[in-house]
């Protein structure tokens, strides 16, 4: 429920100016000067209109609809709840939930920490925070204040928590390990296993891939996908790209982030969400396919990323040269079921390095 403490508009024509900023309401889109409230476009300023006859200014607002419901026949502040006479919402009334300005209500809304439990809070305490990942704000190295041990730690608005809750009982090798969960009101906060290395995007910065090395990665991509496409319940990766490409100091391949990971469907006829990195998605992904995604949909993003480590490019700008570009072909068909599946793949990454040995 919003609650915020707001400046009343002075009675009179001055009403149409807002006090905080000086714009002018009245040229603001959707602006009527019958409105209980408005907030100014200029400034975010929640204004009350001084006609509404209301006990104080306070705008008590609907999380449903908006509508402004201490002006609502019969409300009162300290029942606990109120039934919105607008659209039938029933809304929680809590008096600790009292914002002085729209701004703070905002940041109150966006906290990532909103809504988790005194436990999950304590539990997460112990995660001190070292610092950002590639700068980002939602991805941190953190360290265990007892064990010593570091993590990172991710706050993720998009998400899919029982896939997070699966892999965390059901490890897939060459993925970090889930450790821990933490789910409020706008985000799940999952610690997972910190692993060293660079990732592909990095190092494609860096230089191209020779083939052997290229071939090598999708072929340790492709046991990866193995393992997850042979679930009892599919779960399809979805962002296959370089950034959550990892490689260890032992060079070993890690797939990172299943934040738009989803469980396969064999019934569902599309997605009702379109989820990846666009150069890198395939048709279906996009709403351009006869199906929802599937594992084939991960096989087009690795014959996207083979491309992108031989020529820095995407396969409509440049093609990979030689006979690897046959293999690439096959991988970024339209038609998911001509694409290869991963054994294929890899049999065909195989034959070509057996070729290029002889």
């Amino acid at each position: 429920m919003v609650h915020m403490d707001e400046n009343r508009m002075e009675a009179g024509d001055s009403y149409e100016v807002c006090p905080r900023c000086n714009a002018n309401l009245t040229l603001q889109k959707g602006f009527d000067s019958r409105l209980p409230y408005w907030l100014c476009l200029g400034c975010g300023e929640m204004l009350i209109n001084p006609e509404v006859d209301a006990e104080d200014d306070i705008v008590w607002r609907c999380d449903r609809c908006g509508a402004m419901l201490n002006i609502q026949p019969g409300f009162r502040d300290n029942d606990g709840e109120w039934m919105c006479t607008e659209c039938g919402f029933v809304n929680t009334i809590d008096a600790s939930e009292v914002y002085p300005s729209e701004d703070a209500f905002q940041a109150a809304m966006e906290d990532p920490y909103r809504g988790l439990s005194d436990e999950a809070v304590c539990s997460l305490s112990f995660y001190l925070e070292e610092k950002r990942i590639q700068n980002r704000e939602d991805i941190l190295l953190v360290r265990h204040r007892e064990t010593g041990v570091r993590y990172i730690k991710k706050l993720l608005g998009t998400y899919d928590k029982s896939i997070y809750q699966y892999l965390m009982g059901h490890p897939v090798r060459h993925m970090p390990k889930i450790v821990a969960l933490f789910e409020g009101e706008n985000r799940l906060i999952v610690i997972e296993e910190y692993i060293e290395g660079k990732t592909l995007a990095e190092t494609l910065e860096e230089r191209l891939f020779p083939e052997t090395e290229a071939i090598a990665v999708a072929e340790q991509l492709c046991g990866i996908l193995e393992e997850l496409h042979t679930l009892p319940v599919p779960i399809v990766h979805r962002d296959i790209k370089p950034s959550n490409i990892m490689i260890s100091p032992e060079g070993k391949v890690v797939l990172l982030d299943v934040n738009v990971a989803k469980w396969y469907d064999p019934d569902q006829s599309a997605d009702t969400r379109y989820m990846g990195t666009i150069e890198y998605a395939a048709p279906e992904q996009a709403g351009f396919g006869l199906k929802a995604s599937s594992a084939k949909s991960d096989i087009y993003a690795v014959g996207i990323l083979l491309n992108v480590m031989l020529t820095g490019r995407y396969p409509r700008d440049q093609r990979a040269a030689g006979p690897i570009w046959e293999i690439i072909e096959h991988c970024i068909r339209l038609d998911a079921n001509e694409r290869y599946t991963e054994k294929e793949l890899m049999q065909e990454l195989l034959r070509l390095e057996e070729g290029k040995q002889r």
